[in-house]
């Protein structure tokens, strides 16, 4: 579609993607051993196509069933005592795993306030660093605003005795990240690798790796895991933590994911051009009048996630005329998410503009939003929908995060 502007909730699978899950089902119908060595193969290469993304070394890798699943299998690792910080603006599926293991093995939990741009700076982390904090954990994208997290600027102030732990699912192959400053990385590869579901990149850099005890590892993690007595010896490197074997059609997909991005030009070469698109859009966006999240932000500061509302009008009037125009995207309460892809045509910004031509005000470019409170104003009746739309006011940091019910980002 033309006008699918929804990369950040999923990708369509990409072309290399599909024919790599294709052929690797293939195998699997006829399953003799010498295609089950092959299956076991294609793991292993997208573990190594990881590896060169990440600057990493292959054991430092493994393949998880997905995001959630890779950050509770760290959440099981990170043994108490000790705290660890979690920004109150964190995707759910980076808060969860921290509470589920508080008390029960892992470290305290301490939700902090994120800064106005939504991630912890590095300036208010300083502040925030206790003696019996162990670790911070964030997004490197703000799956709401867009906003970069400066990776190396916070592990710098973490120094090397406390982990940074990052969920990158919102920026791996959208844009480059500053990945060599994570201690532990998770990302699955349905959005921005467009590599569908099933595998995910768990990363546990060997500096940090006596700190993570293997505690969901299983017998797929262990040296010998037929051996008469057990436990046996865990797996050197990220392997340990595996409860069991991936799920190899998911992981061809994804390592075929990984190559096209590379054979692309990498995530700065992909993410050069979905800032253009993005920007493009925000643009004409801002022309409808238009407030765009966190728009002040700088070119290097914001992947491929842009947010506006446009006041005065409902949005869910908005939202159902972009879908009803062919443009697909995310709506977060009053705001509507944009995340187009390096493979979105040029047509879709035209598509864009003509569908919010029917709510653009005259009044030239707006002001730029910010998560904090504004007063509410009396909203007129919606020329889209023919019904007075209800009234909504800027949300808080707080409810900024909140999802539809639904099991994407």
């Amino acid at each position: 579609m033309p006008g699918y502007l929804d990369h950040a909730r999923v990708g369509p699978l990409s072309r290399p993607a599909a024919r790599a899950l294709a052929g690797a089902n293939g195998l699997a119908t006829r399953m003799a051993p010498a295609d089950l060595d092959r299956l076991f193969a294609l793991g292993d290469a997208a573990r190594a196509s990881a590896a060169r993304l990440l600057d990493a070394r292959p054991h430092e890798l493994a393949l998880s069933p997905s995001t959630s699943n890779g950050l509770f299998t760290v959440a099981a690792a990170l043994q108490g005592p000790g705290t660890v910080l979690v920004p109150r603006g964190e995707f759910p599926a980076n808060v969860y795993p921290w509470l589920r293991f508080e008390g029960r093995g892992g470290p305290d939990v301490r939700l902090v306030e994120p800064d106005e741009g939504r991630h912890i700076t590095p300036e208010s982390l300083r502040r925030r660093l206790t003696p019996d904090v162990v670790a911070l954990t964030v997004s490197a994208v703000d799956s709401l605003t867009g906003h970069v997290a400066p990776l190396a600027a916070l592990k710098e102030v973490l120094g090397p005795h406390r982990l940074l732990i990052v969920d990158a699912i919102q920026g791996l192959g959208a844009v480059p990240l500053e990945a060599e400053a994570a201690d532990v990385l998770v990302s699955g590869g349905q959005k921005w690798l467009r590599a569908g579901w099933g595998a995910a990149l768990l990363l546990i850099r060997d500096r940090c790796a006596a700190r993570l005890a293997p505690g969901l590892g299983g017998w797929a993690g262990v040296a010998e895991p037929f051996a008469e007595r057990h436990p046996a010896p865990p797996l050197p490197g990220a392997a340990a933590h595996l409860a069991t074997n991936p799920d190899f059609p998911a992981a061809a997909a994804l390592g075929a994911a990984l190559d096209d991005l590379a054979g692309q030009g990498g995530p700065a070469a992909v993410g050069a051009r979905i800032r253009a698109t993005l920007a493009e859009l925000l643009d004409r966006a801002e022309r409808a009048g238009a407030e765009v999240l966190l728009n002040g932000l700088g070119p290097a500061e914001r992947a491929g996630i842009g947010t506006f509302r446009l006041p005065g009008h409902d949005p869910a009037a908005v939202h159902r005329a972009l879908e009803a125009a062919g443009v697909v995207t995310t709506r977060r309460g009053e705001w509507i998410r944009l995340s187009p892809h390096a493979s979105t045509p040029a047509a879709a910004t035209d598509l864009f503009a003509e569908a919010l031509a029917p709510f653009a005000r005259p009044t030239g470019r707006a002001r730029t939003a910010t998560a904090g409170p504004a007063t509410p104003e009396p909203v007129p009746p919606d020329p889209a929908s023919g019904t007075p739309p209800t009234r909504t006011t800027s949300p808080s940091s707080t409810t900024l995060t909140q999802e539809p019910t639904c099991p994407t980002t």
